[in-house]
């Protein structure tokens, strides 16, 4: 990246100024104003080298000095109108470069880069400034939304293939599952919940409401690595499972694999019981299927 945006160079952004003095520009340029401190702080850099850099801008006319209206000692620094119109030409050359670049990338992919280079951003200035990053915590939606069936395919092979070693067969029946059960959605014993980072989901739960005898299977509950740890399936269970006692369901199923300790543990805190294993193989590997049931309010 730093050499595909031209840090490597002398100059950036076709201004003939160096990386340090555009954003310099710019950060002046974003604020209004700012004072020589605040420039310190916000560039990492040591006082003296901002100095000179403010004083050859001044030279070069791009910025100036203005009293600082609570401190009359201290002086606050402005773009000059040819400064503002370098600004303009760095935003244009910035634009059109980040233009270029995520034309050869899909939308989601679009996304995943942004929010990826924001967080890292935010990383990096949590490490050097010694402070706790905050998270934003992820949101729960009920209901179909476009990709939901592809992104609930794509975390549940990504997941097992590591987990598990399922392959191809695996992931073509739960795509087929999936692609019938959203076809079902019309009924409203049916509903899927998923897990929101932003835009992009990194988690996901159905009821399937037309199981025999009045029962709703549970499916699809499935987690990105990026939303291990958070609370979020906590969330999507406990969504799931009140829409099941609303609807009074008799009991409420779920088909799941030995070995997965982390997620039968809060199977059991919800209160489901164990009741059937079996050896499967249908899924492209041999495993243990292990069959959950937790009784409805009325049972």
């Amino acid at each position: 990246m730093v050499r595909e945006l031209g840090f490597m160079r002398a100059t950036l952004a076709a201004t003939g100024y160096p990386p340090s003095s555009v954003h310099t520009i710019v950060e002046i340029g974003s604020r209004e104003t700012l004072t020589s401190s605040e420039l310190v702080e916000l560039l990492g850099l040591e006082k003296s080298s901002v100095s000179r850099m403010v004083r050859k801008l001044i030279e070069a006319g791009e910025i100036e000095e203005i009293p600082h209206e609570d401190d009359a000692r201290s002086k606050k620094l402005r773009l000059t109108a040819q400064g503002k119109k370098t600004l303009r030409a760095i935003d244009a050359f910035a634009t059109k470069q980040v233009d270029a670049a995520m034309s050869h990338l899909t939308g989601e992919q679009r996304q995943t880069v942004s929010e990826g280079i924001g967080n890292y951003a935010a990383a990096l200035q949590a490490h050097r400034c010694g402070t706790e990053l905050a998270s934003t915590p992820l949101s729960i939606a009920r209901g179909y939304r476009p990709g939901v069936i592809g992104r609930i395919v794509q975390m549940h092979a990504d997941y097992y293939a590591s987990h598990s070693g399922f392959g191809q067969p695996f992931e073509s029946l739960i795509a087929a599952n999936m692609a019938e059960l959203m076809g079902r959605l019309h009924n409203p014993r049916n509903e899927v919940w998923v897990a929101l980072d932003g835009q992009r989901i990194v988690g996901s739960i159905a009821i399937d409401g037309e199981g025999e005898g009045g029962e709703a299977i549970l499916r699809c509950f499935i987690l990105d690595d990026s939303a291990r740890g958070k609370g979020a399936g906590k969330r999507l269970l406990a969504e799931a499972l009140k829409f099941c006692d609303e609807h009074g369901f008799c009991a409420t199923r779920l088909w799941t694999f030995r070995g997965l300790d982390a997620a039968r543990k809060l199977y059991e805190d919800f209160g489901f019981k164990l009741v059937q294993e079996q050896e499967g193989h249908q899924w492209g590997a041999r495993v243990t299927e292990q069959c959950f049931v937790r009784s409805g309010p009325a049972s």
